[in-house]
């Protein structure tokens, strides 16, 4: 767990900045965006690495802001990996541009760039630059064509969507 907890943070501390081409989305509504979330695909970072199974859970705290629970599994040690935090709004509380610490008071962007406005149902994330790129859906698997518009999005904003991880669950 420490592994994966100071990973993330070495990663993230101190980087709240947007990528360019990425632009938060717009009438963002954290309630319905609150709850369990599966990663389907990411980049490779050190922090997930040999991770699957990974999920986020994102709860309201009390002062405004946003619980956060990573978890993952690893394989190799036959364990489960868990990462807690806490996430705030970087400018209005209808855009999707957060910042999120799991060691305070080190930051990093989550930047929804896309998402299932209607329902909630799957969310592009961006970090602070282009090597930091998730897709969230509310199941384990998407649709062939949320996967192709993922990829197809994340490629016209720079990402190198080749190196791209689809998560088992």
């Amino acid at each position: 767990m420490r592994y994966f907890l100071y990973g993330f943070l070495f990663i993230l501390s101190g980087c709240v900045g947007i990528p360019e081409g990425v632009q938060p989305v717009s009438n963002f509504e954290l309630n319905k965006y609150l709850g369990k979330w599966y990663e389907v695909a990411r980049l490779d970072h050190s922090f997930e690495r040999g991770l699957n199974q990974v999920s986020a859970e994102y709860s309201l705290r009390k002062d405004g802001g946003v619980n956060v629970i990573n978890r993952g599994f690893s394989s190799e040690n036959n364990e489960w990996k868990e990462a807690l935090g806490k996430a705030y709004f970087v400018n209005e509380p209808n855009e999707g541009y957060l910042k999120v610490s799991f060691f305070w008071p080190f930051y990093g962007s989550y930047i929804v760039f896309e998402l299932d406005k209607e329902r909630y149902q799957y969310a592009f994330i961006s970090g602070p630059d282009t090597d930091y790129l998730w897709l969230l859906s509310r199941t384990p698997t998407v649709e062939p064509e949320v996967m192709e518009k993922f990829i197809s999005m994340s490629e016209a904003r720079g990402f190198d969507t080749s190196q791209l991880i689809v998560v088992e669950h």
